[in-house]
């Protein structure tokens, strides 16, 4: 995922070079400043994957909402703000059996409604007798989804599946026999942080 920020930088180190050369310094630093922020926002850390049967959060940000339903199932959403690391991974392993992107708008993602209305790709995992089904979804800046797995693809848990860019929500979908262990407002890191175990 770093070659995302490298495609961004060189071209705006080249501008700010470009500026230098032609008027000063001071008129170039917008451009490094910039092409930093390209590295920097397009990080990717390894993360530590906790073994067990555990679902780990897909992304980096703020739990913004934990929604029941009348099946028994649970909604995790997670909002990205810009600063996070945006690169997303599946919350358990097993075998990719749908992809399926939905056009939509771009509403704030931390709003409710962006969760069934923001342009979205949807991912259903199933492993180990459990199916579950998480989106990424764009928000406001985010204008381009990027999902590097297909239908058919085994994945261990934890593993990376593609990243939004610039500011972002991730919902996952959780049956009946996982019980959420994160709460609202608490922080989580993509493929360490913990959000559910299974219990049946």
């Amino acid at each position: 995922m770093v070659i995302f920020g490298i495609y961004y930088a060189v071209p705006l180190i080249a501008a700010g070079a470009l500026v230098t050369w032609l008027l000063s310094w001071h008129w170039a630093v917008p451009f490094y400043i910039l092409a930093g922020f390209c590295l920097y926002f397009f990080r990717d850390p390894n993360r530590t994957i906790p073994d067990g049967p555990v679902a780990v959060a897909p992304a980096d940000g703020k739990v913004v909402a934990i929604l029941p339903d009348q099946a028994g199932a649970s909604r995790v959403s997670i909002f990205l703000n810009i600063f996070d690391v945006h690169v997303n991974r599946t919350p358990i392993g097993g075998k990719i059996a749908c992809v399926k992107y939905q056009k939509g708008q771009f509403l704030v993602a931390s709003k409710e409604a962006a969760s069934h209305s923001n342009e979205q790709n949807i991912l259903t995992v199933d492993g180990d007798g459990s199916r579950v089904v998480f989106k990424q979804i764009a928000g406001l800046i985010a204008r381009r989804i990027v999902c590097y797995k297909r239908p058919g693809d085994i994945v261990e848990k934890g593993e990376r599946i593609g990243l939004i860019k610039f500011g972002s929500r991730v919902d996952v979908f959780l049956g009946p026999e996982w019980t959420v262990t994160v709460r609202e407002g608490e922080r989580v890191s993509a493929g360490s942080s913990i959000i559910a175990r299974r219990t049946a």
